[in-house]
């Protein structure tokens, strides 16, 4: 069943009231394009619009591509009046009227249609065949000669060390550039390994084998290597007799004797 349209379908489709089947079709088409709903955001109040326009228009096209309809139609009051206007007041307010080809009645004539631009280009001068020489074979050197082996190695810099891969950082101690004393360094505290929160001195009282190992071992903190070492010939001075064990390979895996 056609759907129903009150009011004008010419007005609504912007199409003269002696437009032809195919002028008709092809304003359809174009508003369909720009009215689709589908151009809209889903719910908002803009594809409400659209969608109300769009059905507007589709009864509208409806009833014209209907002949008995649209006779029906030209043959009613309303239709009469479309044709006595003779076409519609578009949406900017200027009146529209299209002819059976969909061209636009009135105005200026379209331009005459013009030959294309076109130009051809000589480029056998340009042409070199190949491995052709495409240069006398020397170099134009009037405005700045080469320079000799002698003038380039006089503007080299001259030799020096290589840059080290980065700064060497040290851990920043109480003592710089002498050794301290012995009472200072047997107060020297230890801050790691298993005699942690001892002093040197305690740690020499009972087991001195681990000043050596500090005075040979340690490398990251210079101070405490220092007062090992102050401890360590304390030591040595007094005679008193350490166990010396040197490394042995696979230290840590227990071997049954």
């Amino acid at each position: 069943m056609p759907t129903a349209f009150r009011g004008d379908p010419y007005r609504e489709l912007d199409v003269a009231s002696d437009a032809s089947d195919a002028t008709i079709k092809r304003r359809w088409r174009e508003l369909a394009r720009d009215h689709h709903p589908d151009r809209a955001k889903p719910g908002s109040r803009e594809a409400v619009d659209l969608t109300r326009r769009m059905a507007r228009i589709n009864a509208a096209y409806d009833l014209l591509r209907d002949r008995d309809r649209r006779a029906r139609f030209d043959a009613s009051p309303t239709g009469r009046a479309a044709a006595a206007r003779g076409g519609r007041s578009g949406e900017n307010g200027r009146t529209r009227s299209f002819d059976d080809d969909g061209g636009r009645r009135g105005g200026p004539p379209a331009p005459r249609p013009t030959m294309p631009v076109t130009a051809r280009f000589d480029t056998s001068e340009v042409f070199h065949p190949r491995n052709a020489t495409t240069s006398n074979g020397r170099p134009d050197y009037r405005t700045q000669p080469p320079r000799s082996v002698r003038e380039r190695a006089s503007d080299r810099e001259p030799l020096r060390a290589s840059k080290p891969s980065g700064p060497i950082e040290r851990r920043p101690g109480r003592i710089r550039g002498r050794a301290p004393g012995l009472e200072e360094a047997r107060n020297t505290l230890l801050e790691f390994g298993k005699f942690r929160g001892h002093t040197l001195g305690e740690i020499a009282s009972f087991e001195p084998t681990y000043i050596d190992w500090i005075a040979r071992t340690i490398t990251r903190d210079r101070d405490l290597v220092i007062s090992a070492r102050v401890i360590q010939a304390d030591l040595d001075e007094r005679g008193i007799e350490r166990r010396y064990r040197p490394p042995t390979p696979g230290f840590g895996n227990g071997r049954a004797d």
